[in-house]
């Protein structure tokens, strides 16, 4: 069986550096990684990159974190470490594998909810899909994807909406928002 870890860390802690990144992301046990990120936006990113690969079980852990903090994320101490040991064990048995668990339940759940959203768009994607929401995502106009792709602007406009590459946007944005606005309570 081929360890898929070093690669993971490899992806997570690449460079430039990710922002919002306290602690790069280490391997804790077997197949488990942990990192410690401060920017909400980050953090759903990290977790879309995770849920595109449908090979993890997600985590997420929103509390405290005992300061200062260590070096080494996995000597990192606080409600946020028990909620993602917690979360990652729970996941395990998601239909969607991401869950959250945070100090506020409310707020962990909204998260939570909208994540499960957002991997069942993802789930559904098809490799062209990915082309599009990818070359998106770089700042492409819908002109220059198709002119990439070989195909027509109407065709890239249709495989951006069967992608739901809109609705991954603004999941994006209403995952962050949540998850900031429960952190910062």
């Amino acid at each position: 069986m081929t360890d898929l870890v070093p690669e993971l860390l490899n992806s997570l802690n690449r460079r430039p550096r990710r922002p919002g990144l306290l602690r790069k992301f280490e391997r804790t046990a077997g197949d488990e990684v942990q990192g410690v990120l401060s920017e909400a936006r980050a953090t759903v990113d990290v977790i879309v990159d995770l849920l595109r690969s449908d090979t993890w079980y997600v985590g997420l852990g929103i509390g405290d974190v005992a300061q200062p903090l260590p070096r080494s994320t996995r000597a990192g101490s606080g409600e946020a470490f028990v909620n993602a040991r917690e979360a990652v064990n729970r996941a395990k048995s998601s239909p969607h594998h991401v869950n959250v668990v945070g100090t506020d339940v409310r707020v962990a759940e909204q998260v939570e909810t909208v994540l499960w959203l957002m991997a069942s768009v993802l789930r559904r994607r098809s490799e062209r899909g990915w082309a599009v929401a990818d070359l998106l995502s770089e700042g492409l106009t819908r002109r220059e994807i198709g002119v990439k792709l070989g195909i027509s602007q109407s065709a890239v406009t249709q495989r951006a909406q069967a992608a739901g590459v809109a609705e991954e946007q603004r999941g994006r944005v209403l995952a962050a928002e949540l998850l900031g606005a429960g952190a910062a309570a």
